[in-house]
């Protein structure tokens, strides 16, 4: 078996950003380095198609695509403050959809261990019914629905250790006892929710973990934090399959982060994560790319964290 699935479509570069740090390079660059890197022999490219509407409406109500059409057929420039559009940016988040849903096929149809979803516009920002922080739908949480829904599901982790705390994704997943949401992130920051007190409401209470870190820790704070809140939880909840938003701005030297982990905190934080996998869903896991503006080291973190889900290291 192939070990890692990357979803990827050249459509990507087609969200026109600019000089925006969420541009069409991050994803250029990588998809080259990747072709070129020790680990290629361990990855299947994988061509998503466009996810439907249907798909879309998993999470978010139709009012609300609807509307991102609207505006990517006008002239409007920006969904927030920090949210760019441009006329092809519609079909693209639908593609970035596309990618998560991709990979939760090959994953459970047995045709890789491990999907990444190489994707933009990122999406744990996005909320069930608002755009923000450069994300337009929530592409993890789409996916976690999809997998939900066509695999017959009822346990799922989704770990985020994006420097940015997800609420979009925690708002979605808020009172679902079949999500357990785990956020590990710089705190206070963007966006400025994911203390330690928000941890659920209803039957979802308790399956919110946060992990709020001060600016400037590094891998030996990530590790901790992992090895301290994450494993012993997640391997009482026993996940069925594990989806991860991969963010890489958390690196020392990502120009939006204020945190210091290294090339090795990322290969680490990949070790601990294929670890867990390995305990409780047989190795599956789906991760989609999330932050990480640096745009000479991004591609060298990605596959850092790929490497230990590659045969070499990973059974």
């Amino acid at each position: 078996m192939i070990r890692i699935g990357i979803a990827y479509h050249p459509d990507y570069t087609k969200h026109e950003t600019g000089g925006h740090p969420e541009n069409k390079q991050r994803v250029a660059r990588t998809i080259e380095y990747l072709k070129q890197s020790r680990i290629n022999k361990d990855l299947l490219y994988i061509t998503p198609n466009l996810a439907s509407i249907e798909e879309i409406m998993l999470v978010h109500p139709k009012s609300y695509i609807e509307s991102i059409e609207k505006a990517c057929k006008t002239d409007r420039r920006y969904l927030d403050a920090d949210t760019l559009i441009s006329p092809d940016s519609f079909d693209v988040a639908l593609l970035a959809v596309g990618g998560v849903i991709s990979c939760v096929n090959s994953v459970m149809e047995g045709k890789v261990k491990t999907g990444f979803a190489l994707v933009r516009p990122p999406g744990h920002h996005a909320c069930k019914e608002k755009a923000m922080g450069f994300c337009i739908f929530n592409n993890i949480s789409i996916g976690v629905r999809y997998a939900k829904k066509l695999y017959d599901l009822h346990r799922i982790l989704i770990i985020d250790f994006d420097v940015h705390h997800g609420n979009g994704t925690q708002e979605i997943f808020y009172d679902d006892p079949e999500v357990l949401y785990f956020s590990l992130h710089q705190y206070p920051f963007y966006p400025g929710t994911g203390d330690k007190g928000q941890v659920g409401t209803g039957n979802g209470k308790g399956y919110t973990v946060n992990v709020p870190l001060l600016a400037g820790g590094g891998d030996l704070e990530y590790k901790e934090g992992f090895e301290q809140y994450l494993i012993p939880r997640a391997i009482k909840f026993n996940p069925e399959l594990i989806f991860v938003s991969a963010g890489f701005d958390a690196y020392k030297g990502d120009p939006l982060g204020g945190m210091n982990l290294s090339i090795d905190g990322y290969r680490m934080i990949g070790r601990l994560i294929c670890e867990l996998a390995s305990q409780t869903c047989e190795g599956k896991v789906i991760s989609s790319l999330e932050g990480g503006y640096n745009l000479e080291t991004l591609p060298i973190l990605i596959e850092a964290y790929l490497d230990n889900f590659t045969s070499q290291n990973y059974g």
